[in-house]
């Protein structure tokens, strides 16, 4: 009997400890609480004087004594104020609480307690701003992590893709290719459970939808039902609950070049990134045909108000660079104040990367766009698992240290050892963030 009770107590103090959370500072409920109660003080006013007009004009009746004791006239006025205030302000705060569930509910996952839910939304809401350059699977499994810290992200894509289903659809439909577009739209989506899992659906038969995913085929659709790619992944996004935003590095068609040297020292000239990638050589040069290709305005504006910039993780010379190689886009991550992080691979690429470490990476990326980039350098340390024949491991070059600051953790996904882990990614990147700058407030 004793533990039943105690075991009582202990639910009703962590109920009342719980909802004493909604006073907890930042979350901008006590403003219009403060903003009810004056209603209702002034509310309750009008109705104090009406019923005091009534009481003292009003013929002798029946119900004047009723008025009476529920008035609590019996009482000194000290007390009668105190319990009129704590049963107004009891029954005003069940009100609040009652409403703001009811019309909360079907917006908060299930399970998840409102409090928490409120809490989790104006922290992220209030995080800081992060623009990400690159593409592919790295891109994508960057943001995932990312978007438990911040909804002020921004994914700079690169347009240059031209394989499978989205190289395609921009042969066929003369669109930009959405393929990295859908990826990083699914991994930002406040939905990742189903309608992402639909999004990302492949079609493995059927004419004319062998090999194309279910989201390049309605970014298509919205591209030609809105009369621009930019507002159809706008609209993907809110189809998705993205917070945040996926914006191209140029709406420009644009074709990436390379110069690739062969072991028997020949130079070759390919077009395409799909070439790039396929061809056998080491990539001595990359650039973007047109050369002189105009940066997406809101892509530029992104990064000059950016609190955060990070480039990678991703494909080096098919990824990173074609971004960088847009018109006035490496200049403006220069030229902002953020700071700048490069996330280097976890492991080389065939073909493009091979026999890399972390500072042929940097260097790599210096040769193209200038030198003094980044801020910091973020390379992985531990180096377990089976990456697949001729793919080796990404190591840090102890010459590294000198020609930047560097930041060594273990990275890698255990399921996956090729890739980054989102997670472990994100809270490192955030964790030096917040070391640099000092939590954001608002």
């Amino acid at each position: 009997m004793q533990e039943r009770k105690q075991s009582a107590i202990s639910r009703l103090w962590d109920t009342i400890r719980r909802e004493l959370q909604w006073f907890r500072p930042g979350l901008g409920y006590k403003r219009w609480l403060i903003l009810v109660f004056m209603g209702s003080i002034l509310l309750g006013l009008g109705f104090a004087m009406l019923a005091l007009d009534v009481y003292r004009n009003a013929p002798d009746t029946w119900w004047l004594p009723v008025i009476s004791a529920l008035s609590l006239r019996s009482l000194d006025r000290p007390i009668r104020v105190i319990i009129f205030a704590v049963v107004g302000l009891v029954l005003m705060m069940l009100g609040i609480w009652g409403s703001n569930r009811s019309l909360l509910r079907p917006f908060v996952p299930p399970g998840t307690p409102l409090i928490e839910a409120l809490d989790t939304y104006r922290r992220r809401d209030r995080g800081p701003r992060i623009v990400v350059l690159g593409g592919g699977h790295g891109l994508a499994s960057l943001l995932r992590g990312l978007k438990a810290y911040t909804h002020n992200i921004t994914a700079i894509v690169t347009v240059a893709d031209d394989g499978g289903s989205s190289g395609e659809l921009r042969r066929n439909v003369r669109i930009l290719p959405p393929g990295d577009f859908r990826n990083c739209l699914a991994a930002l989506s406040n939905n990742e459970d189903l309608l992402s899992q639909v999004f990302q659906y492949r079609f493995a038969t059927g004419a004319g939808l062998e090999g194309h995913s279910l989201g390049n085929l309605f970014i298509t659709a919205l591209t030609e039902i809105t009369g621009s790619f930019e507002e159809a992944v706008a609209e993907s996004g809110r189809v998705l609950a993205v917070y945040g935003q996926v914006l191209p590095s140029t709406l420009t068609d644009v074709r990436l070049l390379a110069d690739l040297e062969t072991r028997d020292g020949k130079m070759l000239h390919v077009s395409g990134e799909t070439q790039i990638r396929e061809t056998e050589g080491s990539v001595k040069r990359v650039w973007l045909d047109p050369a002189n290709t105009p940066a997406f305005p809101p892509a530029i504006s992104a990064i000059l108000s950016a609190d955060l910039i990070i480039i990678g993780p991703g494909s080096l010379y098919s990824s990173l660079l074609p971004n960088l190689l847009v018109r006035d886009l490496a200049e403006a991550v220069r030229s902002s104040q953020a700071l700048k992080f490069f996330v280097c691979n976890v492991a080389t690429e065939l073909g493009e990367t091979d026999q890399f470490n972390c500072l042929d990476h940097v260097k790599a990326v210096e040769a193209h766009v200038g030198e003094d980039m980044f801020d910091l350098v973020i390379c992985n340390n531990h180096f377990e698992g089976y990456l697949g024949k001729g793919v080796e491991w990404v190591r840090m070059d102890p010459d590294l240290i000198e020609h930047t600051s560097v930041y060594c953790t273990n990275l890698i996904d255990l399921d996956h050892p090729w890739r980054h882990d989102s997670n472990r990614l994100s809270k490192t990147i955030m964790d030096l963030f917040y070391e640099r700058t000092g939590p954001l407030v608002e």
